[in-house]
């Protein structure tokens, strides 16, 4: 993952606050990455409790598996370009 700069003016312009964005930005990544390991535990789930007689095979459908979820760029870039790219909805809870 590489660092690359981001227009705080951008950011803050979105919610009026830095800090709620920036909040904001977390939570959509944080969601992101736990659908993506529910996902990814889902599929290597199947391979639980097969016998070791093909167990080359297995292990190279798994690492093809492990391989495709690493090629994807982390969640917290996705999660900053979403919100940059207002492709997040986001509400206040009610105070009550």
């Amino acid at each position: 993952m590489s660092a690359r700069a981001l227009d705080v003016e951008k950011i803050q312009d979105t919610t009026g606050n830095l800090y709620e964005s920036i909040v904001i930005m977390a939570k959509r990544s944080r969601q992101i990455a736990a659908r993506e390991k529910m996902e990814l535990d889902e599929k290597l789930r199947y391979f639980e409790g097969f016998e070791e007689e093909d167990e080359f095979s297995f292990n190279e459908e798994q690492e093809r598996i492990s391989k495709e979820y690493e090629a994807k760029s982390h969640p917290v870039v996705r999660g900053v370009g979403e919100f940059l790219d207002n492709k997040v909805a986001y509400r206040y809870p009610d105070n009550q």
